[in-house]
């Protein structure tokens, strides 16, 4: 927006702090590359518009904001002569994207001081060359330090959750291990007790009823009830006493195992009667590595299960094969990233889940929205640790003024207000020195403000404290989500 030329008067801009130091040569010079602008209340340029000029207000008011969602979020508003805005990196010429990076406008006429970004980076270059190279030194280098952080803390991201995820695997595969050397042990027992069997004169009325009884115990094993801790004591005396009643050798060891797999006094009539009394014990012996092996097929299956559960949730969390910008459910995306961090969570946290599931897929990067949640569980996390170890992170899912809401809740200390304004500054952190880069929270910003337009704020009191990422629902960008397969 071009506003009214007025006079430019060298005197008057020398009156800045911007440039009170400058020369009346380097004044003139500036009044003769610039000039000086009037602009009624409304905007003068927009974010994201080619950053064409550099402004200097000598007086009025000024109100800059950013571009949050659907939302302009104002920044600063001041009515200070000399303050600046517009193209403050022109002297980086074509090496950086040169746009406006907020937007600005008066809320009264106001001038302002106005130079061309060309002009600006060329009184730079032949006035204070060395200022330019600090100025490029700086910038750059606060780049490549951020980027070679940044990626040492991917690493150690990734080193931390493979080392979950191993101990995560590890659990079940041995448990399989340790169920299939037992389960060979019983089948080889159960073959050596049919052998006895089968050598006894019994007639093939009773082996069928054997093996009847035999198929009916496997299926009562696949439809076991769960019991309290009360009821399964209660079946298990009950279950003893039966046994010794009948003169079963080591009837307090075979009980429980006839418990889990949910026998009980009845049952057992029944296979007394079935049955001759001097081939009971035999047939009760049977029967007990019979509901041990589906016990431990059982076992096998859940370990096995456990091990594929995992394997899709590291898929899930990593996006391999995946299209980088699809329409997810982000419910999906956060129990895949709990569970690859369960390992860092421990059993000391209490996780809840207060998802609301009827929330619609969105369009999003997901592979990104998920080290964002990794971020933020892994603060909540270290904040619960500092204040004992024992707390409860609940993770919340909700529909706020047409954004999808996604919260993390701990239990920690809280965020001091005192540093509430810069924690999502690069390399602030509160961690102490090794233990964090301070990128997590700025990585975090930028995949949630400017990759998705969306929102992430934060809300802290000791004892309760929430990082809050707010989503568009719709696509805010030129790409086409792909549904997944």
């Amino acid at each position: 927006m071009s506003g009214r030329l007025l006079p430019c008067s060298p005197q008057e801009i020398g009156s800045l702090f911007l440039f009170e130091k400058l020369s009346a040569e380097q004044l003139g010079q500036l009044c003769s590359k610039g000039r000086v602008e009037g602009f009624d209340p409304g905007p003068v340029y927009t974010e994201g518009d080619p950053a064409t000029c550099f402004y200097v207000m000598i007086d009025g008011s000024v109100v800059l904001s950013r571009r949050v969602g659907d939302d302009d979020v104002e920044v600063s508003r001041t009515s200070q002569p000399g303050v600046y805005a517009g193209a403050v990196q022109a002297y980086l010429g074509d090496r950086v994207r040169q746009v406006y990076a907020n937007s600005m406008r008066v809320t009264e006429p106001s001038r302002f001081f106005v130079l061309p970004a060309e002009q600006f980076a060329d009184f730079m270059a032949a006035e204070f060359p060395m200022a330019v190279h600090l100025l490029e030194g700086l910038f750059w280098g606060s780049k490549n330090t951020q980027r070679a952080v940044g990626q040492r803390e991917r690493l150690l991201a990734l080193g931390s959750l493979s080392a979950g995820l191993t101990h995560e695997l590890n659990n079940p595969a041995a448990a399989a291990v340790r169920a299939t050397a037992t389960l060979r042990e019983r089948v080889g027992k159960m073959r050596h007790k049919l052998a006895i069997i089968s050598q006894g004169n019994y007639s093939p009325e009773v082996m069928a009823n054997l093996i009847d009884i035999q198929e009916r115990t496997a299926e009562r094993v696949a439809k076991a009830p769960t019991l309290s801790p009360l009821e399964a004591s209660d079946r298990e005396d009950a279950l003893s006493d039966w046994l010794d009643d009948h003169d079963i050798q080591e009837g307090w060891r075979i009980a429980p195992t006839f418990v889990q797999a949910g026998l009980d006094a009845d049952w057992l009539d029944q296979v007394a009667a079935a049955v001759d009394e001097d081939l009971l014990p035999n047939a009760i012996g049977w029967l007990n590595y019979t509901v041990e092996t589906e016990l431990l097929m059982d076992e096998i299956t859940d370990s096995t299960a456990r091990i594929s559960h995992l394997v899709d949730a590291a898929k899930q969390y990593s996006q391999l094969d995946r299209a980088p910008y699809q329409v997810v459910d982000v419910h999906e995306l956060l129990d895949s990233t709990l569970l690859m961090l369960s390992g860092k969570i421990g059993e000391r946290i209490k996780v809840v889940k207060d998802y609301d599931r009827t929330l619609p897929k969105i369009p999003a990067y997901p592979a990104e929205l998920n080290q964002v949640w990794t971020n933020l569980i892994d603060n909540a996390v270290a904040a619960i640790n500092s204040a004992g170890g024992e707390g409860a992170l609940t993770v919340r899912t909700a529909l706020e003024h047409d954004q999808l809401l996604v919260e993390f809740r701990d239990t920690g200390p809280g965020v001091p207000p005192e540093i509430r304004d810069r924690i999502f500054d690069p390399f602030f952190t509160t961690k102490p020195v090794g233990e964090g880069t301070g990128l997590g929270l700025d990585i975090s910003w930028r995949i949630v403000v400017n990759k998705h337009h969306g929102t992430l704020q934060v809300e802290s009191e000791p004892g309760d404290t929430r990082f809050q990422v707010l989503l568009p629902l719709t696509a805010t960008t030129d790409e086409t989500p792909e549904e997944p397969a």
